[in-house]
């Protein structure tokens, strides 16, 4: 109950909203003996914090993360890892004249109606700053996966609007993704994304984009058939980030215009001895579990609900009020949103390893 957890053998519950005194997460079922400080889980955070760039929001937090519990001399115990921000730039007046407010395409009118009442400072615990704790628990993930595994996560901007990228995502560094403040790893598209971002925040208004993930070195076998099929959790994982509308694997809805023929995966044997697949319009995971191929997706973002354009909407008592929204926010989610992915990719795959090990070790294999 509640919808605060998410995993199963690698689990995590987040905490705090918009303008509270902080925001974290607790992490139960990490391994211990693993080393970890706020040194390794502070860069990921970085990357997400709001104010990075021109092309954000400007509310100034440094999201400094402080590990609780969990860890004794610098490696994980095995136990409960609770990790925490303090809220530092709050400025909840700036929300006080939309207290009985119900602003379009926000999750005003919903949780007034859930819980017959609401935190208006900032959409308290619908607030994306809720997704730093997200990216604090993938930290986590992300450094176990990539010392036992070798497994690694990667996401960057596809598209804003109208504008796109082709390039491969076979061939995407950390390093291309990071080269440019909006995380697109085609420097000339880059370009372009920034120049229509500045363009649409100028204008008051908002844009929607896609971010792409790709995750490679996933072995075979992960997955739990039925309901929990690893592209089900993926898609779990990347529809409960904020502003999310659209999730697909592999050829996705490119697919429908494919024929049989054209779409499956021709199986053969690689010169050390594995089994692989030619192709991979099913992007690593077939019938629920991975292939061993590499793992790509799609994720679409709407355009962000508060926009400096006055607006028709009505309040609390249902009466009609003209709205001009203040604030901080991002014109375009999606650069801010690649970090919150990879950490979504990591907390799946992780979760699905604990799983696939406990089943393992019950059989004693």
């Amino acid at each position: 109950m509640g919808g605060n957890s998410f995993g199963v053998a690698f689990r995590i519950t987040t905490f705090g909203e918009s303008h509270g005194g902080s925001v974290g997460v607790i992490v139960d079922g990490c391994p211990p003996g693993l080393e970890l400080s706020e040194e390794d889980i502070q860069p990921e955070l970085d990357r997400r914090r709001p104010g990075q760039s021109a092309i954000t929001t400007p509310r100034k937090e440094t999201d400094t993360i402080s590990i609780q519990s969990g860890v004794f001399n610098g490696r994980t115990t095995g136990t409960p890892i609770m990790l925490s921000a303090h809220n530092k730039d709050m400025r909840p007046e700036d929300y006080h004249d939309l207290l009985g407010v119900l602003r379009p395409s926000h999750a005003d009118y919903t949780y007034n109606t859930k819980y017959g009442l609401r935190d208006w400072r900032g959409s308290g615990r619908a607030s994306a700053r809720e997704t730093l704790a997200r990216v604090a628990a993938g930290a986590i993930a992300k450094k176990y996966l990539r010392e036992q595994y070798g497994i690694e996560m990667l996401a960057y901007v596809e598209q804003v609007g109208e504008i796109s990228t082709s390039v491969q995502h076979a061939d995407i560094t950390l390093e291309q993704i990071e080269a440019s403040i909006v995380r697109c790893p085609d420097p000339e598209q880059a370009q372009a994304m920034i120049q229509l971002i500045e363009e649409v925040r100028d204008a008051g208004d908002s844009i929607g984009g896609v971010v792409a993930g790709v995750i490679r070195g996933v072995p075979a076998g992960l997955g739990e058939p039925v309901f929990d099929k690893l592209n089900a959790d993926l898609a779990k994982a990347m529809v409960s980030i904020n502003a999310v509308k659209g999730f697909e694997v592999g050829s996705g809805f490119s697919g429908v215009r494919m024929r049989g023929s054209q779409h499956n995966d021709p199986f053969y044997r690689s010169e050390d001895g594995e089994i692989r697949t030619s192709t991979n319009n099913a992007g690593g995971i077939t019938g629920g579990i991975s292939t061993g191929e590499t793992i790509f997706f799609r994720v679409a973002f709407k355009p962000v609900s508060t926009i400096q354009h006055e607006q028709e909407t009505v309040n609390v008592d249902g009466e009609a009020i003209t709205l001009s929204a203040a604030g901080r926010h991002d014109p375009c989610v999606v650069p801010r949103a690649v970090p919150i992915v990879e950490a979504m990719s990591a907390l799946v795959v992780m979760d699905h390893i604990m799983r696939d090990r406990a089943q393992c070790a019950a059989f004693g294999e």
